[in-house]
């Protein structure tokens, strides 16, 4: 008992000194945000004035209404597309074992490997040529195409775990392929949706690469795009750009803690419980 005991602890405080080992960096800024403008803070010193109005000055400055639209818009754009689809393509290749399903699984695996930064150039020429560079869509369509692959690893992961038992029973009892997607085998799969959901949302969110090559205008980007553009304006005030950091991730670091147990569900599930 005492080394159970022991170990439980142990476990403990080496699991605090990695929570404190993470917020670190959040910790800095957040500091460093309360500087006064124009200064250059160091480590995690606490001013003697905390200056609360720099969040106020770089949301103003950033016009970051506008931009979190747009990151909203983006979102929407991309993750209902990509989910459903991840859903029913993970569905196919998990539960119906269609014909050529282990080469298509196979092909999705090799888009894993595959690096923004390596198809950044023929797909500027691509988007171009559909007519849709410096719009949203230029984010949308290609991030829809680029979390495929694993968003359908996701859900095959999931639904290869179901037991086959469910859909020949509802087979038996008359139910279509596509009621069976809907009716049987979606309700079960709530937990692998919504992290599905939450980290194609936070991927979408931070994307900076595609964001500042194919759109211009800081308006029509994501949040961490549009960073680039405030940065270029206001890098060397750190407090003001420390605090406009901190305002694009705020909104991620509460749909996290909203939907954590879900995620967690998810990571852990590995039966279907009855």
């Amino acid at each position: 008992m005492r080394a159970t005991r022991g170990s439980r602890y142990g476990g403990t405080v080496i699991l605090m000194l990695l929570t404190a080992w993470t917020l670190l960096p959040f910790a800095s800024l957040f500091t460093a945000a309360l500087h006064p403008s124009g200064t250059y803070p160091s480590g995690l010193s606490w001013p003697s004035h905390p200056q609360w109005g720099n969040f106020v000055q770089a949301f103003n400055v950033a016009n970051m209404a506008t931009i979190f639209k747009s990151s909203a818009l983006i979102v929407l754009g991309v993750v209902p597309v990509t989910v459903l689809i991840a859903a029913m393509a993970g569905f196919a290749l998990g539960q119906l074992r269609v014909r050529g399903g282990k080469l298509a699984f196979g092909l999705l695996l090799l888009g894993l490997t595959l690096p923004f930064e390596g198809i950044i150039v023929p797909l500027y020429y691509e988007v171009e040529h559909l007519g849709f560079l410096d719009t949203r869509w230029a984010i949308i369509l290609p991030l829809i195409g680029l979390f495929m692959p694993f968003g359908v690893f996701w859900m095959r992961a999931h639904f290869v775990n179901v037991p086959s038992e469910l859909t020949e029973a509802a087979s038996i009892d008359g139910a279509s392929t596509w009621q069976q997607f809907w009716g049987v085998h979606i309700p079960l799969a709530r937990p692998a949706l919504v992290s599905l959901a939450i980290l194609t949302t936070v991927w979408t969110w931070n994307q900076f690469l595609l964001a500042v090559v194919l759109v211009n205008n800081p308006a029509d980007r994501t949040m961490a795009g549009a960073l680039g553009a405030f940065q270029g304006d206001w890098g060397t005030n750190v407090p003001l750009l420390s605090a406009g950091s901190l305002l694009i991730l705020a909104p991620m670091i509460l749909i996290y803690a909203v939907f954590q147990r879900q995620f967690l569900a998810a990571l852990l599930q590995g039966a279907v419980k009855g």
